[in-house]
């Protein structure tokens, strides 16, 4: 079984219900922000998250449209954006990074800069084929591996 809290996502062995077996941070970098996230309620936020058919990935919503997705196997882990800019045909999503402070990268974005409005609430996952959907405000996006 997987669960989502705020900062984190749990799978459970339901035979072994003290502790769960594996935990990924989904983004750890909030952490210092906890108190403006609970003022503007965005603390409240419910979060999906969703299997591969083969169960080697989870994935789930953040802010700023970005979805993480983590591989069980490797325990490696992706954040990518769902975007209108990213949606011409076979476009391939470069993986983001967020920064705590600091000097940042040209790629990454500071987690000052985030938006809390766009936010991932909704994921689903393809139970056959390599096909995910993220739901962004009111916007479906659609993604397939190229594989």
């Amino acid at each position: 079984m997987v669960t989502r809290d705020y900062l984190s996502v749990k799978v459970w062995d339901l035979q072994m219900d003290t502790k769960p077996i594996e935990t990924y941070q989904v983004h750890e970098y909030l952490r210092s922000k906890l108190c403006s996230l609970y003022e503007n309620d965005c603390i409240f936020d419910k979060f999906e998250c969703s299997w591969s058919g083969d169960d080697r990935n989870i994935m789930t919503g953040s802010y700023n449209n970005f979805f993480r997705m983590f591989d069980r196997e490797s325990k490696r882990d992706n954040t990518l954006e769902a975007s209108r800019e990213n949606m011409k045909p076979r476009t391939i999503l470069k993986p983001r990074k967020v920064c705590t402070g600091g000097k940042r990268k040209k790629e990454e974005i500071s987690v000052d800069c985030l938006d809390f409005n766009k936010k991932i609430l909704h994921t689903a996952w393809h139970p056959n084929e390599n096909i995910l959907a993220v739901a962004a405000t009111n916007n479906l996006y659609i993604f397939q591996s190229k594989d």
